[in-house]
């Protein structure tokens, strides 16, 4: 299967949401806690900053795999930026995510970035195999957080220096 990872754009929005949801409500491992609509996602893509770049990986055929972004965070520095990475349940392992991180990493390069924070939940071991094969290492680990629905877990960053 040939895979095209390219920037996303609006008419991705309906397609990124439905990726997003359908991995939601397939782990406990996201901050997520509702469904996220077509409008969402939209409005996301619009208010990014240009600071920002969000990929897609999808077949020849146009169906989304993968979906990865990039942007400032209010709660680190500004040279370094928040990555968010999403695979299609029962397509990772096939290299979709290494694909979306090449294209990332070219981006924060090119958007001036000097480091790429990852945050997730500690128990999340597919999300924490992936960013440290990548060459991403934890430098902090937040414990009991809350999300709005009142699910409590422990958080991790990680760290990947683009020098």
């Amino acid at each position: 299967m040939k895979v095209i990872v390219r920037r996303a754009g609006s008419l991705d929005a309906a397609d990124v949401a439905c990726l997003l949801n359908e991995i939601a409500r397939n782990t406990v491992r996201t901050a997520q806690t509702h469904d996220i609509s077509k409008a969402e996602v939209l409005e996301w893509l619009y208010k990014a900053s240009g600071h920002s770049a969000r990929h897609v990986a999808e077949t020849e055929a146009g169906r989304i795999l993968g979906f990865q972004s990039i942007e400032p965070h209010e709660d680190l520095p500004p040279e370094a930026c928040d990555i968010a990475t999403f695979v299609r349940n029962g397509r990772s392992g096939l290299g979709i995510g290494s694909r979306l991180f090449a294209e990332t990493v070219r981006a924060a390069r090119e958007l001036g970035y000097r480091w790429i924070n990852a945050t997730l939940h500690a128990d999340n071991t597919g999300g924490l195999a992936y960013y440290q094969s990548r060459g991403f290492e934890l430098y902090i680990r937040e414990a009991s957080q809350t999300l709005s629905n009142t699910t409590r877990f422990d958080r991790v960053r990680m760290r990947f220096d683009l020098d």
